[in-house]
């Protein structure tokens, strides 16, 4: 297949870039040229900021476009149709947090989705980022109907991962000790591996399937307790895991990226998403325990170790849980 990947040089992008050349595509990357310099160059690099102007080269087609960094609506909807003469369909990679109730369970893709905000609203924040990424989705198809894939994952981890959200975990778990753990262990928590996601919307492409996909796992359901017991049986650290409160957690009023991954009972709906119409077309997974320990041995040269608690200050939250729950004497 030819391919025009939007982005295509950090994380998502990148996987679906390396397993499209790995097994033959015609791949053509349109980026600003600035994250990883010199990466593929097996591939046709377009260098250009789409957020000025979308403009390719004349004479070029592609059999999909793959969008993986678009979130204003107007620069996704310069794209779709700068790309709907050029190419066959359209790729837009979303999120799950375009529902509109994080709270409840078991959405599906057509559960409400949340009200998009005021075309002139353009600054991605924490409440503007899902209702913009509605509108992303509508200016997509909108340029392309019916050529239109849109993919909703929740936290995609894995090697490459510049958030550092997953790997805070694996590494602090790693490094034993006594460890603060958030909430509940049957908290419940979905993530897909970068590389499964990749493998997933390039079969979406092949087999022209266009549509909405929810795209989290694994396919059983996954909890807190779970996950941290596998980070610690695959790193075979001594961490010992103390559960702190919620409530606690929200009284301490910790800034954000301090408990990567874990937002408590607002968002556990949106932890136990519906995926089985991505399954039953072609979502697999790999074993957690592949994705934590290859995710450990990337975050040791690459990762970045600006987020989550500072071990100083995970020993204050610690002491003060602690303090917290020794029962009050009743006075003499």
């Amino acid at each position: 297949m030819k391919l025009l990947v939007l982005g295509g040089t950090q994380f998502v992008g990148r996987h679906i870039v390396h397993a499209a050349l790995s097994r033959g595509d015609d791949v053509t990357l349109f980026h600003r040229g600035r994250t990883n310099p010199g990466i593929f160059p097996e591939a046709m690099h377009i260098i250009g900021d789409r957020n000025a102007g979308f403009d390719l080269p004349p004479g070029l087609a592609w059999d999909a476009v793959i969008d993986v960094n678009g979130y204003i609506p107007r620069v996704v909807s310069d794209a779709a149709r700068g790309a709907a003469s050029r190419a066959k369909s359209y790729v837009f990679i979303s999120t799950l947090s375009v529902y509109a109730d994080a709270t409840v369970s078991n959405q599906n893709e057509d559960s409400p989705v949340a009200t998009p905000p005021d075309p002139s609203v353009e600054q991605v924040t924490m409440d503007t980022y899902g209702p913009l990424k509605v509108a992303c989705e509508r200016a997509a198809e909108a340029a392309m109907p019916g050529r239109t894939s849109i993919i909703r994952p929740g936290y995609i981890v894995g090697p490459w991962d510049h958030s550092g959200r997953f790997p805070y975990w694996v590494r602090r778990v790693s490094e034993g000790g006594e460890i603060l753990a958030p909430g509940d262990p049957g908290d419940p928590i979905q993530v897909v591996d970068a590389r499964d996601l990749a493998a997933f919307v390039l079969s979406v492409v092949q087999a022209e399937r266009p549509g909405i996909y929810n795209a989290a796992g694994p396919k059983a359901p996954y909890t807190w307790g779970r996950f941290l017991q596998d980070c610690r049986e695959v790193s075979g650290s001594d961490a010992r895991f103390v559960w702190v409160g919620e409530s606690f957690l929200d009284a301490q009023r910790l800034a954000p990226g301090q408990l990567p991954m874990w937002s408590g009972a607002g968002d556990h709906g949106l932890m136990r998403t519906d995926c089985r119409r991505a399954i039953a077309a072609g979502l697999a997974f790999r074993p957690i325990a592949e994705t934590i320990r290859e995710t450990l041995a990337w975050d040791r040269e690459h990762g970045r170790r600006d987020m989550g608690l500072t071990r100083e200050r995970e020993l204050e939250l610690l002491a003060a849980w602690a303090a917290s729950q020794r029962p009050i004497s009743p006075p003499t």
